[in-house]
Order: C-alpha cells, then sequence, then structure tokens
C-alpha cells in the first residue's frame, strides 16, 4: 500500500483570500467592459522585454524548425505591446498580464505576478487619476484597516505633486537641485554616500522620507516626477522640468505607476538610448536591442494616458493579507 505524504494545507487555509482574488478579477472586468474598454492580450515571450534601468529579466532561447535560435525574454511590462495595439486601434484597451521580473522577493514582490495595465485614449493625466479613483472604489470597502491605520476610501484621492512632497517630507527643492547631488544633499540635511548620485539619493529620500508618510489615512497620488524619472512620458508643456506621470500610494503599498504618454519616436529613441547606457552599467548581461516595432507605432498613436497596477498588491489590500504569497493561488 502506499503511503501519501502530508499534504500542503495552506491552499485551504487561504480560500477565503483567492476566493475574494476571483471576485475582484470579475470585477475588474465588469468595470472596464462597462466603460468600453476592449481586453486584449499581448505576447509573453517577446524579444525585447523592456527598457528600465533596474529591472533584470528572464531569459530564454527560441528555436525554430530550421535549427536556428534567437535570444527572447520573459516580458517586464506588457507596455510596449499595448501602445503597438493603441496605435492602430484607436481605442481604449486593457489585460490582465503575467509578468516578470528577476531576483525580486519580499513581502509584496514576486518574481511572478499579475499586472494589470489599461490605456485610454484622449485622456489626460487628471482624467486618468479619475478612473483610477473609480476603480479602487468598485473594488475596495468604503474603509480599511491597514494595521494600525484606517485607510478612508470615502474622501477624495490626495493629489501630492513630487515638489511639493518633497519640501513638506524633506526640506528640499527637488527641481531646483535636479542634477546636484551635493545641493539635494545639503538642502535635505543628509550624509551623501560614497559613489552616490543625484538619482540615487533621490530615490533613498523618496524611499526613507516621503513614502512612510503618504497613502496612510487616504490613498495619494504622487504626480509631476522630475522629467529623467519618467522615460516614456510627455514633459508637461506649462514646466519641461517634470513629466506627466504619477504613482498611486495606498495603504503603505506603492499600487500603480502611470503616463500621459510619449509619441514623439525621435525623443523615445533618444531616451532608450541613455537609459540603455545607465542599464548596461549596472547590470551589463542586460543586453539587447531597442523595440523598433514600438518606435514606429508611437507616431500613430492618439494622445493617451496609460497604468499599470500591481493586482496582487490591490488584493492584498482589500484582503488585508501580510504577504503577496498569500494571494496567488500557486507560488
Amino acid at each position: 500500500m502506499t503511503v501519501l505524504p502530508p499534504y500542503d494545507h495552506s491552499l485551504t487555509d487561504r480560500l477565503p483570500l483567492l476566493r475574494r482574488r476571483a471576485r475582484m478579477l470579475q470585477a475588474t472586468r465588469a468595470f472596464f467592459d462597462g466603460r468600453g474598454y476592449m481586453e486584449v492580450e499581448t505576447p509573453y515571450v517577446v524579444p525585447v522585454p523592456g527598457e528600465e534601468v533596474h529591472l533584470r529579466c528572464f531569459r530564454t532561447t527560441l528555436e525554430h524548425p530550421d535549427g536556428t535560435h534567437e535570444t527572447r525574454f520573459l516580458h517586464t511590462s506588457p507596455e510596449f505591446a499595448m501602445k503597438r495595439l493603441v496605435a492602430g486601434l484607436h481605442c481604449p484597451i486593457f489585460q490582465l498580464a503575467r509578468v516578470w521580473r528577476n531576483g525580486e522577493r519580499s513581502a509584496t514582490h514576486h518574481p511572478e505576478f499579475t499586472m494589470l495595465e489599461w490605456y485610454r485614449t484622449e485622456a489626460d493625466l487628471s482624467s486618468l487619476m479619475d478612473e483610477t479613483e473609480a476603480l479602487l472604489h468598485a473594488l475596495l470597502p468604503p474603509s480599511l484597516r491597514v494595521g494600525e491605520t484606517l485607510l478612508d476610501l470615502t474622501q477624495p484621492f490626495e493629489r501630492l505633486t513630487m515638489h511639493e512632497a518633497f519640501l513638506r517630507y524633506v526640506g528640499a527643492d527637488v527641481l531646483q537641485t535636479e542634477g546636484d547631488a551635493q545641493a539635494l544633499a545639503q538642502q535635505a540635511q543628509a550624509d551623501l554616500r560614497e559613489g552616490e548620485n543625484w538619482e540615487d539619493l533621490f530615490f533613498r529620500l523618496l524611499l526613507e522620507r516621503i513614502e512612510p508618510h503618504i497613502g496612510r489615512e487616504r490613498p495619494t497620488f504622487l504626480t509631476h516626477w522630475p522629467s529623467e524619472q519618467a522615460a516614456l512620458a510627455r514633459r508637461d508643456p506649462h514646466d519641461p522640468r517634470v513629466a506627466l506621470r504619477f504613482e498611486l500610494y495606498a495603504g503603505g503599498v506603492e499600487l500603480a505607476n502611470a503616463f500621459e504618454e510619449l509619441t514623439d519616436s525621435h525623443e523615445q529613441r533618444r531616451r532608450f538610448e541613455a537609459d540603455r547606457q545607465r542599464r548596461l552599467a549596472y547590470t551589463p548581461d542586460q543586453d539587447w536591442a531597442v523595440d523598433e516595432a514600438f518606435l514606429q507605432a508611437l507616431p500613430h498613436m492618439p494622445p493617451t494616458s496609460g497604468i499599470a497596477l500591481g493586482f496582487d498588491r490591490l488584493v492584498m489590500l482589500a484582503t488585508g493579507a501580510p504577504r503577496i504569497e498569500d494571494v496567488l493561488w500557486l507560488s
């Protein structure tokens, strides 16, 4: 008689969380269907995984029937492919996509996770914030207990520019000091670490002094980032020092990242080349060609705003789950 090993009952224990996840998936599709969006699917195995400087991707090999081979990657986002669809379709689209980012593992990070990404044509950043707020109202209860804090979704979400956030929580003018690490450190009364450049210090101050204070009692849109921190976003025509980008924070977690999309292919190519040089300086093995199909599509895009939201993190917020693995079917 075969004796089976003890079964891991964690799946059964997590069933209420997973049922909530399934209901939220259904509600997400209903939300976008009701607003005239088309659900799309894009390839997961791609020749160009993205151009983010600090993300590491999974690499694989495509074998052709004739015996030749090509390098492929698991995408870190469906962004490039979805923008190509917007350029061709000229209509709002959304996708619940599996994405992969190597080397990421924490309570809120997993190397494979679900990204809710959507693009709204003829929309500016403000209207996309309105829509994102409506989505959270559709998926979450009016208030949530997050640790010792009550997150209130009945009040309008806070809209805070990066310039305002640095003045309020850091005591520094992030735009006036851009590119000058010593000046930013002096205003912030921070010690500049060995080898730390302005970008490194910017993100350290954001992580240590701003993020702990925003999105706690009500969600916060952190908007208008320094232009060099938004490689795929349009610059603000009223202040070219900033890009039309926001991130959404709720319950102490960064949930989403959004842009008014850049459609100038020449400017986009220049930014890609700059990002590529920075990426190779950090991780020389993260090398691939520029996505020419994406660049060719950009001039055909209508004015569009797009957003990527970590769906698993949203489920964590809804359920109170402390770890991302708690809301994944298997990990």
